[in-house]
């Protein structure tokens, strides 16, 4: 159950907060649940009550085709409080936007209970409706990397989450993200030695903000913010790191961006060509 840091042939552990010297462990661990569900984790943070890392194990190999649920119910290993439930997503334009998806961990003979397991309110994060490029690309980065990767084993770990920044506009009790992030490895077999590689990627849905609209959402709690389209931009996995305040320095070792394109800044992405592995 839950992600395995050594599914791939080169361990990768999951994200962990970065160490702070006026907090405890025992005080960060209270600030999060970090709960393991089939093939999956997600470190969900009590205060924002959203995820701050989510990490999955995808066996590209052995992928069960298990028909889309729709169950989406709160997590009854702890209170609904510190979940991000219903009442967020009612009547307005705001998605249900899974984190790890629905199709990544159905594999294996528990295909099943894991499809159903994407569907608690801890693996979700509000996500401006409308679909376009930008989206539809962000959901095919597992895909991309699949196709034009040399993957050994046709296995990945990957792992996703809103970054939880100070700025995010309130709405009903919590704050909506303006950006998610994902990081995307595997290993790859480079003159018959094992290779780890990975790619960070930075989904924007608040470029489009405009004018005094932020200080309007800001104002206004009864209404949905007003987002944008969604950007998908390749990241330097270092800047991730600083952004989400995890430890990520095996993943960032690892990271296929150029150093010459990661100093030119975000790469932002327009087709899946535009991916650097």
């Amino acid at each position: 159950m839950g992600f395995d840091p050594n599914f791939l042939a080169v361990p990768v552990p999951f994200p962990a907060p970065a160490a702070v010297e006026s907090e405890t462990a025992a005080s960060v661990e209270a600030e999060s649940a970090l709960l393991d569900y089939v093939h999956f984790t997600v470190d969900l943070d009590r205060e924002r009550r959203l995820a701050r890392a989510t990490g999955v194990n995808i066996d590209g190999s052995a992928i069960v085709d298990v028909p889309r649920g729709d169950d989406w119910r709160f997590d009854e290993r702890i209170p609904a409080e510190w979940q991000t439930g219903p009442a967020v997503y009612a009547n307005n334009d705001l998605d249900r936007g899974h984190l790890v998806r629905r199709r990544d961990p159905v594999w294996g003979p528990d295909a099943e209970t894991a499809e159903s397991d994407t569907f608690h309110f801890t693996n979700a994060a509000p996500q401006a409706a409308p679909f376009n490029q930008g989206k539809e690309l962000w959901l095919g980065l597992e895909d991309h990397v699949f196709a034009f990767a040399s993957v050994n084993e046709l296995k990945l770990s990957v792992f996703t989450a809103p970054v939880l920044g100070p700025d995010d506009p309130p709405y009903r009790g919590i704050r909506i993200p303006l950006r998610f992030w994902k990081v995307v490895a595997w290993v790859s077999t480079t003159d018959a030695a094992l290779e780890l590689c990975a790619a960070g990627f930075i989904l924007d849905q608040s470029a489009l903000v405009r004018d005094h609209e932020v200080e309007r959402m800001l104002r206004v709690a009864g209404e949905p913010p007003l987002l944008g389209p969604y950007r998908t931009f390749q990241v330097p996995i270092a800047d991730i790191a600083a952004a989400t305040g995890l430890e990520l320095d095996e993943l960032i070792a690892a990271d296929r961006m150029p150093q010459p394109v990661a100093a030119a800044g975000w790469r932002e992405l327009a087709e899946p060509g535009d991916i650097l592995l």
